[in-house]
C-alpha cells in the first residue's frame, strides 16, 4: 500500500523538472510571437506599423507590470494557484489572440499572455522548495536561460508557421503549447509546504505597475512621439518620481513587495545590476542582427531574407543558450563561480566585436549568434543561483521577480537605442538606415558590455561585507552555479538580507 502510495508521488516528482522548463519555454516563445509577425500584423487589421508594434510592446509591459506582484503571491501557500492560474489567463489570451476578432481583441489576448512572463521566478521557487539540493542546482540555471532560449526558438517557429498558414496560425500554435503547458501544471506542479501567509503590499504593487509602465511606455513610443516632446519628458517624470516613492515605501513598510533590503547584500545587487544592464546589449545584438538581415541587399548591405530565415539566424542563440548551462558547473568547478559572470561578458563581448568586423555573409551571422547565445546563456544562468543562495527562501519568488522585471526593463531599452542610433544613421527622405549606424550601434554595445563585465567585477568586492553575513568569496566561490539552498538560509541573516525583524 505504502509503495503503491509512494510511486506516484516519484513519477511527479521526476515529472516536475521537465513541466518547469516545459513552462519557461512556453512563457518565452509565447512572448517573442508578436516581433516576427508585427509588419503582417500591420496588413492583416489594415493598422499602421506603429500601432501593430503593441503587439508586441503590449507583452513585455503587462509582464513587467505583473511579475512583481506574482512574485511575492507565489512566496505563499498559494503558488501552486498562481501559476495555475496565470497559464489559464496566459491560455485564454492566446485564443484571444488567435481569433480573427479585430486589433483591439489582438491586443488584449496579447496583453493577457504578457502575465506568463512571470511564471519563469514562480518555477524557480519551486524548484528550490520542491527538488533535492543536487536536482535544484542544474534546474535553477537551465530555468533561467529559456527566456532567453525560447526567444531563438519562437522567431523560425512564428516564421515557418505564419509563412504556411497565416498570421493567426501562429497564436493558435500559441494556443496548443498553452494548454499543454496548464495541463502539466495542473498534474505536476506542487503545493507550496509550510509557506505563511503575508499581507499583500498593494500600495507597492499600484506604485511599481505605474511607474514601470510609463518608463517602458516612454521607451517604446519615444521614437514616434520625439525625444524632446513635452509629453515624453512628462511621462517620464512622473513614472521617475511614482518608482522612487516606490523604493521609499518598500524600505519602509513591514511586508514589502519587493524587500529592497536584500540590495545590501552585493552578491544581490550585482545580480540586479548585471542582469538590467546585460539585458540592454542583448536586445541591442538581437534587434540589429533581426533589422541587418532582412534588410535588402540593394541597400549596399543586408541579405533580404524572410521571416523563416531570420528566425533561423536566432536558432544558434537559442541552442548555444542551453549548452551553456551544462557548461557553468563545469566552469564553475574548474575556476569559481566568481569568475562565470565576467567570463560570460567577454565571450557577449566577442560576439558584439564580430559583428562590427565580419557580418558580409550570411554564415558569419549564424556563427555570431551562437557566439552571444554562449555568454548570454552563461551570464544569465548564474544569476538566480547568486540570488537564491543569498536571500532567505521565503524572499525567492520575490527576489527572481525583480531582477526579471529588470531584465524586462533592459530588453526594452536595448531595442529602443538601437532603433534610435539606426534612426540617426537613416538619410532624410530615406526608409534605411546607413551601414554606419550598425557600425555605432555595435560600438555602444561593446561599451555596455564592458560596463557589465566591470560591474560584475567590482560591485561583489567593494566594501567591507556587513556584519553577520558571509564574505563576499564564502557567498561567490561555490562548487556549482548555484549554493545549496539550505545552507545559503543558515548563512544569510534576516536583519541583513531579509525583511526586518517583526
Amino acid at each position: 500500500m505504502e509503495a503503491r502510495h509512494a510511486a506516484p508521488g516519484a513519477l511527479r516528482e521526476r515529472a516536475l523538472v521537465p513541466v518547469l522548463v516545459f513552462l519557461g519555454m512556453v512563457v518565452a516563445v509565447i512572448s517573442s510571437l508578436g516581433s516576427p509577425l508585427v509588419p503582417t500584423i500591420a496588413s492583416v487589421d489594415h493598422v499602421s506599423l506603429s500601432d501593430a508594434q503593441w503587439s508586441l510592446t503590449i507583452t513585455l509591459l503587462v509582464g513587467a507590470v505583473a511579475t512583481p506582484t506574482m512574485g511575492r503571491l507565489g512566496d505563499g501557500p498559494h503558488r501552486r494557484r498562481v501559476i495555475i492560474g496565470a497559464t489559464a489567463v496566459v491560455l485564454l489570451g492566446s485564443v484571444l489572440a488567435a481569433l480573427p476578432l479585430g486589433f483591439g481583441f489582438l491586443i488584449v489576448g496579447r496583453g493577457l499572455q504578457g502575465l506568463g512572463l512571470g511564471l519563469t521566478p514562480l518555477a524557480i521557487a519551486t524548484a528550490r522548495d520542491a527538488l533535492p539540493a543536487e536536482r535544484s542546482r542544474p534546474t535553477v540555471a537551465l530555468l533561467s536561460i529559456t527566456t532567453v532560449a525560447g526567444v531563438g526558438l519562437g522567431y523560425p517557429l512564428t516564421g515557418l508557421i505564419a509563412e504556411s498558414w497565416g498570421v493567426h496560425a501562429g497564436f493558435w500554435f500559441g494556443a496548443i503549447i498553452s494548454a499543454l503547458a496548464l495541463t502539466a501544471a495542473v498534474l505536476v506542479v506542487p503545493n507550496a509546504q509550510g509557506r505563511e501567509k503575508r499581507p499583500l503590499d498593494a500600495l507597492g504593487a499600484v506604485l511599481l505597475a505605474v511607474g514601470l509602465a510609463g518608463l517602458l511606455l516612454a521607451l517604446s513610443e519615444g521614437e514616434l512621439w520625439g525625444w524632446g516632446s513635452s509629453r515624453l519628458i512628462g511621462l517620464t517624470a512622473v513614472a521617475v518620481v511614482l518608482l522612487v516613492w516606490w523604493a521609499v515605501h518598500e524600505l519602509r513598510t513591514e511586508h514589502p513587495l519587493v524587500d529592497l533590503r536584500s540590495l545590501r547584500n552585493r552578491v544581490v545587487l550585482t545580480a540586479d545590476v548585471s542582469g538590467l544592464i546585460a539585458g540592454v546589449a542583448m536586445y541591442m545584438l538581437m534587434s540589429m542582427v533581426t533589422r541587418f538581415v532582412q534588410t535588402p541587399s540593394s541597400a549596399g548591405y543586408g541579405f533580404g531574407t524572410s521571416v523563416l530565415v531570420t528566425g533561423l539566424v536566432l536558432l544558434p542563440f537559442s541552442a548555444a543558450s542551453v549548452a551553456s548551462s551544462k557548461l557553468v558547473p563545469l566552469l564553475a568547478r574548474r575556476t569559481s563561480t566568481a569568475l562565470v559572470l565576467p567570463v560570460g561578458c567577454a565571450v557577449s563581448l566577442l560576439s558584439m566585436v564580430m559583428f562590427l568586423f565580419a557580418r558580409n555573409s550570411l554564415w558569419e551571422l549564424f556563427v555570431i549568434m551562437g557566439v552571444a547565445g554562449l555568454g548570454v546563456g552563461c551570464t544569465f544562468a548564474v544569476m538566480p543561483g547568486l540570488i537564491v543562495s543569498s536571500v532567505p527562501a521565503h524572499e525567492t519568488g520575490s527576489a527572481i521577480s525583480f531582477n526579471q522585471v529588470l531584465r524586462t526593463v533592459g530588453y526594452s531599452t536595448g531595442s529602443v537605442l538601437s532603433a534610435v542610433i539606426l534612426e540617426a544613421h537613416t538619410p532624410v527622405g530615406r526608409l534605411l538606415p546607413e551601414n554606419s549606424g550598425y557600425q555605432a550601434a555595435a560600438w555602444l554595445g561593446c561599451a555596455v558590455w564592458v560596463v557589465t563585465a566591470v560591474v560584475t567585477i567590482v560591485l561583489p568586492r567593494r566594501g567591507a561585507p556587513a556584519r553577520g553575513t558571509v564574505t563576499v568569496d564564502e557567498e561567490l566561490l561555490m562548487d556549482e552555479s548555484i549554493a545549496d539552498a539550505e545552507t545559503a538560509e543558515d548563512s544569510v541573516t534576516a536583519p541583513v538580507a531579509g525583511p526586518a525583524p517583526r
